[in-house]
């Protein structure tokens, strides 16, 4: 005999989307200023699925054994199963609003199997041998995640995909050169050894902040690694439903503006972090609706 499935109620999946809302307004940082031109509906469910995945980084970020992490991510499996089971009296509270999400705009599995997949590696690979191998990092932590959003933004050609990858792979290499020295703190090198062969550049520099010609000529190759990235994600923005190009526009420029930055420094980003302020995302955000609109 089949069973009836009950669904969350309403109550539930408001409020679930209303803590969604407020994890994305405190901790989304470049993603949230663009999040603000979405049509609300999009919106609300670009901060269902960003609240799951910031979940998930924050197990692998914060305190605790990597034993215990890795608990929580199978656990955050878990509930993720349950999610695309259908499954009802889902006890986290993003989760509701996530399941609803999901559903509505039909976001395959595999996007997030792949994000928890990322972030697990941060556990036990804290070092890439080659671009390739970085790579499927990049994809798992960023461009699933690109897959992801133009499911929400809507898309009208298959190929949509393809950019999103490079996309993100963009991304996450902006986020990789902008956070080198964060990241050697927690035992993180990200740039391939191969490059860092190539130029002669070790981490126990990073660890110094060294700069000097190895570094820039470093950095200068890495950069444009990233813009090649850019250029190939250029032809996504047509093919995203018109009431989302908006907040993609907004998206790619503050991230390009975090690599103009690396550049206008010198590549400095040592001394103090790449940042950008509040009243610059919201400009670009602004510029984006209005050219959106004309």
């Amino acid at each position: 005999m089949s069973q009836t499935i009950t669904k969350s109620p309403n109550h539930q999946i408001t409020k679930s989307y209303h803590h969604c809302r407020q994890v994305a307004r405190t901790r989304a940082g470049n993603f949230y200023y663009s999040f603000i031109v979405l049509p609300t509906e999009r919106r609300r469910a670009i901060c269902a699925v960003y609240a799951f995945m910031r979940y998930c980084d924050d197990m692998v970020d914060e305190g605790g054994s990597n034993a215990e992490k890795r608990t929580q991510l199978d656990q955050w499996r878990d509930g993720l199963d349950e999610v695309y089971a259908s499954s009802n009296g889902l006890s986290h509270p993003i989760l509701p609003a996530f399941q609803d999400t999901v559903e509505q705009f039909s976001i395959p599995k595999s996007y997030f199997e792949a994000i928890i997949d990322g972030a697990e590696m941060d556990l036990s690979v804290t070092r890439y041998p080659t671009f390739e191998d970085l790579y499927q990092y990049c994809y798992r932590v960023a461009s699933a995640v690109g897959l992801v959003c133009i499911h929400i933004f809507g898309f009208t050609d298959e190929s949509a995909k393809r950019y999103a990858e490079s996309c993100g792979i963009a991304f996450q290499l902006t986020n990789i050169l902008r956070d080198i020295q964060e990241d050697v703190k927690m035992d993180r090198v990200y740039l391939p050894q191969e490059d860092l062969e190539t130029y002669g550049y070790t981490e126990e520099d990073i660890r110094q902040g060294v700069i000097d010609d190895r570094f820039t000529q470093l950095m200068a190759f890495e950069v444009d690694r990233a813009k090649k990235h850019y250029e190939e994600a250029l032809p996504l923005l047509p093919l995203i439903h018109p009431s989302s190009r908006a907040c993609l526009a907004a998206m790619i420029r503050i991230y390009r503006q975090n690599l103009y930055e690396i550049e206008r420094r010198n590549y400095d980003v040592y001394r103090r972090r790449i940042r950008l302020s509040a009243w610059k995302k919201l400009a670009i955000a602004a510029q984006a609706l209005i050219q959106k609109r004309v």
